[in-house]
């Protein structure tokens, strides 16, 4: 089960500020080339794909790319802004044997309840060689996420709830996975930090909501009082784990 409901409330506000800009999704695009060279009939597998944006991404980037969404909350896939968005989830990939080039997992990996499951699965769709990128923020490296910043609250969180890079690994070499690469990636997140205080939902965050009513208060009012005197871009950094 997911650490949140992902119900109608999450899918608005998850669709409504979590879609990246140009800025952002330019550095990922860098990383994951770096891994994967697309060619034309490839076949990627966003698994979790949430309201489709990384989805529509993919397609804008590589329009002769294969993009199979899958995502297994009904207000996701109601939100979404590609189709077809397919029923499924990390236990259960709607694809044929070896049919997949490359998976994408972003911000999912701690709504997946049994890894090694999951890695058996993944293992099952994807080729040979195929790359599984999971982006994600991880336990122990969240020094460049605002969140945690505004909100220290939730690092304990992402200590208690969020898989590690070594227990992922470990999940994952059940399956033989093996790990090509750990990189952070910065991300333009907003345009400025009084632009993300103004369209900030906490129903977009899995960490917000995971925290006391208080402690969010809290938060927002020092993001509020930070974003009366700030004028630059908002950067976070997250991580790309790269598995073969």
């Amino acid at each position: 089960m997911a650490l949140i409901a992902y119900d109608e409330a999450d899918a608005a506000a998850f669709q409504a500020t979590r879609h990246l800009g140009d800025g952002a999704l330019g550095a990922w695009r860098e990383a994951i080339t770096r891994y994967l060279d697309p060619q034309p009939g490839m076949r990627l597998l966003d698994l979790g794909c949430g309201t489709g944006s990384w989805s529509q991404a993919f397609q804008t980037w590589w329009p002769a790319t294969d993009v199979l969404a899958v995502e297994p909350s009904p207000a996701m896939r109601d939100r979404a802004v590609v189709a077809p968005v397919l029923a499924g989830d990390a236990a259960d990939i709607p694809a044929g044997d070896a049919s997949i080039d490359a998976v994408w997992l972003s911000t999912v990996v701690h709504h997946i309840p049994d890894l090694p499951a999951a890695a058996r699965e993944i293992r099952r769709v994807a080729k040979p060689g195929a790359p599984v990128f999971i982006r994600s923020a991880f336990p122990g490296r969240h020094e460049g996420i605002n969140l945690c910043r505004f909100w220290p609250e939730t690092i304990t969180v992402l200590n208690d709830s969020y898989p590690s890079v070594a227990t992922i690994e470990a999940a994952f070499a059940t399956s033989g996975f093996t790990t090509a690469g750990l990189e952070p990636v910065a991300q333009v997140s907003a345009p400025s930090l009084p632009e993300a205080a103004t369209g900030l939902r906490r129903e977009a965050h899995t960490l917000l909501q995971l925290i006391s009513d208080d402690a969010y208060a809290k938060g927002l009012e020092r993001l509020h009082a930070a974003a009366r005197t700030a004028t630059r871009p908002l950067i976070d950094v997250l991580d790309l784990l790269v598995l073969r």
